[in-house]
């Protein structure tokens, strides 16, 4: 080529030296060869696109593992990826060895990379001799690197011994990949065989019990702490002539025998064996000493989680009791799950006490903290729970007693800084009735899912936590659970977990409440999946997520008519029931929740106001103008489309209301006329002791009459 002559083109000149290119974009998966690269990789020479399965099979599959690593290392210095590949025919055979250079690039908000490189053709050195040792990448030392840090993190990540064993397995070190590995353990004065990896099953059978004494590398590596590397066959038969038939028929040619150390203490050997002659040279030896430190570390800390994992289910066996034999017309199901903090065994428990009365009660609770000493005073208060109860006192002198017993055990200890106090709420149900009387120390409220899938929060009066008042009360109410209806008791570890408060906790709950349909097994699972399985990673609430409160579930479910643990959804009735004391004005408010919630479905929001204000007006009447105390009762009945609701208040007093016309400037007097222009009926019923005053909303498409008449469709 003359001066002044244009260059000839890139491909033109690489073609001329036998380099190919290549394209590579993990976004598509597919790689683009040109017809040097074709050629090189065993394909016809014409420009061609392979997907990475394609390229992969083309491929020693040991290459294409360390290939991922140096582009990742690469990436992170801003550096040339150089690789040294060896190109696989259809029979497995070796064609060709290839060095190949790109530049990669990476996008951190796809994940994706992107690389543009050449490949080459190079001559491959006999396998066994120094060179053939080199690492496949073209630089040593940045191959062992990436090696070390991928090992590191993986051995780290395994939660397991078997895991490590398998992790330790699939390791291939850079240039030198044995195909044979062996964990060795201690067991008083001999060798156990932790797992092993490359040969056979039942090959282990001469070195299990092996005694520390006997002549073998293994057995010398955790007599004195130091590896033992034996380069030959040769050389092994010369140092360890007893045992070395026994390691003949393996076919290998060197071994690796290094001591596994935590904290200056052998706790075992790892042996990594090779099929090719290896000569041990310092870098290698660095790379299998830093591997061996790795792999005790990582067995110590599984074998630490399993004997823990092993005691604490243990401890969570023996303190957590097994629900009694079925009850006539109810079913229960419960779920206890430790998330974490330390021991797998926390503060919370659940409890199913048979009664002298033939009612039975439910206890759940939550003991504060996530330690030893919450779980032994959780055990302390199941047992003295259950005796109070099994002597027969009703549910508030139950807690009363527990409270005064939990004070005594953590407030008379010398160590003022650690006291501990309890949640609680204890229900004794009458199988028969489906009565439910519930006492409630400090914990959430328990839930209801109606017969129609409707889930209310039945509040009810509570006391404080247990152990902190030695003299607190705890008073009772009494809600009723209708044929089909299921009750729901939990810890705050259900509604919280994943970063919510109690607020979006429950609109959670609910919502898996609601649209499950299986059994109350069923049901269970699907509560502890939705806020601890793998789902519950997409459902976080607005806090941070953390996961450290144990989780303990309580259901009850009272049985239909066809009778079984399935949870029927028959939208028949749905009812509310509530007491607002004089004293309690506060749970007005709480009234107008629970008939919110129980309209959910109603599809007119002018309805749900106006049935709102008029028990607003009920419930402040019974308050302003009497000394007695009022009970809501509030009921939906009927179809979709076709519903009818009620809503009742009733008292003590004898005074009946009568309807007023109040003046302009007047603070009262307005509730009867309000009924008598919201409701579509309405009356006022004198009962035996007291009165009744109530009206009804009816669901309909067609306009109500002036006169208030119900629609043609409704019951008067």
């Amino acid at each position: 080529m003359r001066t002044g002559e244009p260059l000839p083109a890139v491909g033109e000149v690489l073609a001329t030296l036998a380099t190919g290119l290549w394209h590579w974009d993990t976004a598509t998966g597919l790689v683009t060869v040109d017809a040097e690269a074709a050629r090189l990789l065993g394909l016809p020479p014409e420009e061609t696109v392979l997907t990475e399965a394609q390229t992969r099979a083309r491929l020693h599959p040991v290459d294409w593992n360390e290939i991922t690593g140096v582009i990742q290392l690469a990436v992170a210095e801003d550096t040339l990826a150089e690789v040294r590949v060896r190109i696989m025919d259809d029979q497995g055979q070796i064609v060709r060895v290839v060095r190949s250079r790109s530049k990669p690039s990476f996008d951190p908000a796809t994940k994706v990379y992107e690389l543009i490189g050449t490949i080459q053709e190079v001559t491959e050195p006999r396998p066994g001799t120094h060179a053939g040792r080199t690492a496949v990448t073209g630089d040593w030392r940045r191959s062992r690197e990436a090696f070390l840090l991928d090992a590191g993190r993986a051995l780290a990540e395994a939660r397991s011994t078997a895991e490590v064993l398998r992790v330790a397995a699939g390791l291939s070190m850079p240039g030198f990949s044995p195909d044979g590995l062996a964990v060795f353990g201690v067991e008083g004065d001999r060798l156990t065989i932790i797992g092993h990896h490359g040969q056979q099953p039942g090959d282990e059978s001469p070195f299990s019990h092996m005694a520390l004494a006997t002549d073998y590398p293994a057995a010398e590596v955790v007599r004195t702490g130091r590896a033992v590397y034996l380069s030959s066959p040769e050389d092994y038969k010369s140092r360890y002539p007893v045992t070395w038939p026994l390691a003949r028929h393996f076919g290998r040619q060197s071994w690796a025998f290094l001591p596994l150390t935590v904290a200056g203490r052998t706790m075992g050997a790892w042996m990594a064996a090779f099929a090719y002659p290896v000569a041990f040279t310092p870098d290698e030896r660095s790379v299998l000493t830093t591997v061996a430190r790795m792999l005790a570390q990582a067995l110590s800390r599984a074998g630490a989680a399993e004997s823990e994992r092993e005691l604490t289910d243990g401890l969570q066996r023996s303190m957590l009791p097994t629900l009694g034999p079925r009850i006539p017309g109810m079913s229960v199901a419960a779920r206890y799950v430790p998330t974490g903090g330390g021991l797998q065994v926390g503060g919370d428990w659940y409890d199913m006490i048979p009664l002298p009365n033939g009612r039975f009660a439910l206890v759940i609770g939550d003991v504060q903290g996530h330690d030893v000493r919450a779980a032994g005073l959780m055990g302390q208060l199941r047992i003295a729970l259950r005796a109070y109860a099994s002597e027969g006192h009703r549910p508030d002198a139950v807690l009363s007693r527990a409270s005064r017993f939990l004070h005594g055990m953590t407030y008379g200890d010398a160590d003022t800084a650690d006291l501990r106090f309890a949640t609680c709420l204890y229900v004794e149900a009458d199988p028969t009735t489906g009565i439910l009387d519930v006492a409630r120390a400090g914990h959430p409220d328990p839930a209801i899912r109606m017969a129609d899938g409707t889930v209310l929060t039945r509040p009810t009066a509570g006391g404080l936590p247990l152990g902190i008042d030695p003299d607190a009360d705890y008073p009772t109410t009494r809600i009723t659970l209708e044929s089909g209806e299921t009750l729901l008791l939990c810890t705050d570890g259900l509604i919280e977990t994943g970063g919510h408060d109690m607020e979006t906790g429950w609109k959670r709950i609910r919502t898996i409440l609601e649209d499950h349909g299986g059994d109350l097994e069923a049901l269970a699972d699907a509560l502890v999946q939705a806020v601890h399985g793998p789902s519950s990673h997409h459902t976080t609430g607005p806090l941070a997520d953390r996961r450290e409160d144990d989780i303990a579930v309580l259901l009850l479910s009272r049985q239909g008519e066809a009778g079984g643990d399935t949870i029927v959804v028959r939208p028949r009735v749905r009812r509310t029931m509530l007491s607002v004391a004089q004293a309690e004005p506060e749970r007005v408010a709480v009234a107008r929740q629970q008939l919110r919630e129980l309209l959910h479905d109603w599809p007119s929001p002018d309805q749900i106001d106006s049935a709102v204000l008029l028990l607003s007006e009920m419930l402040t009447n019974v308050l302003v103008h009497t000394d007695a105390d009022a009970l809501l009762l509030a009921e939906v009945r009927g179809e979709a489309g076709g519903r009818r609701m009620r809503v009742e208040v009733t008292d003590t007093s004898d005074d009946l209301p009568h309807k007023r016309r109040p003046g302009e400037l007047a603070s009262s007097g307005r509730g009867l006329v309000l009924i008598e222009l919201l409701a579509d009926a309405w009356g006022v019923d004198p009962r035996g002791e007291g009165k009744s005053i109530w009206f009804e909303l009816y669901e309909s498409t067609e306009e109500v009459s002036p006169d208030g008449d119900a629609p043609a469709d409704g019951e008067p």
